[in-house]
């Protein structure tokens, strides 16, 4: 029962991998099997297998080029910081981003992108470009073609991926409640977006192999009941 129980928690985090197959920058979750001894009175024979949080995969998602200004990939390792819903910084490799009519820049997802100062607002302007260091210009409306000018920068951080863990929320965030400090090092490509890391066919075939220890577990409590009643009818005739 107990194993069961934990290939459904199993399946869980594959089929929320599966999900977002398609999520742009989404980075996928991985889950292990332990075996976990049963502690009490007797003998320690007992041991259940348990799934636990095996982490994140941090790989990188494929790359295509879009040709919009506003999208942007990390080139390599580094994420872009965000607002999350509490109110917290919280990082991302989601880039393509969006300006309100307010002139806030946020995800698609709707997550305010923060600058050193706080959430990134842009004037109204004719054209947005986006450097490799994450610097915004603008050419404000009204004013020539070549009156491009800088209004802020995307704080882009590097932190160690061990100091991170994923929220329910999508959004990865330092274990400590902290926040991590900018990465000069850290670039973008503008016109270009980074696909999920997801493996979708091999999630597939995780799918059916859980589907199949599911089964196996199932068929296991069954034999378990049937050779119980059999104990049973004989206990009862003899």
């Amino acid at each position: 029962m107990t194993g069961a129980k934990q290939i459904m928690q199993a399946q869980a985090v594959n089929n929320h991998n599966i999900a977002n197959a398609s999520t742009t920058g989404f980075r996928a979750d991985a889950v292990a099997f332990t075996s976990q001894p049963i502690y009490g009175a007797g003998f320690p024979t007992r041991v259940n297998a348990v799934a636990g949080n095996a982490g994140i995969d941090f790989s990188s998602g494929t790359l295509t080029t879009t040709s919009q200004p506003l999208d942007i990939a990390v080139a390599g390792k580094g994420f872009i910081a965000v607002q999350g819903a509490d109110g917290k910084e919280a990082y991302t490799r989601a880039g393509d981003l969006r300006v309100t009519e307010s002139g806030a820049v946020t995800t698609a997802s709707g997550q305010p992108v923060l600058s050193e100062t706080g959430p990134l607002n842009i004037p109204p302007s004719t054209q947005v470009t986006i450097g490799n260091d994450g610097t915004i210009s603008v050419v404000p409306q009204g004013s020539p073609p070549d009156a491009q000018s800088q209004v802020d920068r995307i704080k882009l951080v590097n932190p160690p991926t061990a100091d991170l863990q994923k929220g329910d929320d999508g959004l990865l965030r330092l274990k400590s409640g902290g926040k991590a400090p900018t990465d000069e090092t850290v670039t973008v490509s503008s016109g270009v977006l980074e696909s999920s890391n997801v493996n979708a066919a091999q999630s597939l075939v995780n799918m059916i192999e859980l589907q199949r220890l599911y089964e196996f577990q199932i068929k296991s409590i069954n034999s378990a009941d049937t050779d119980e009643q059999s104990a049973e009818r004989m206990m009862l005739t003899s």
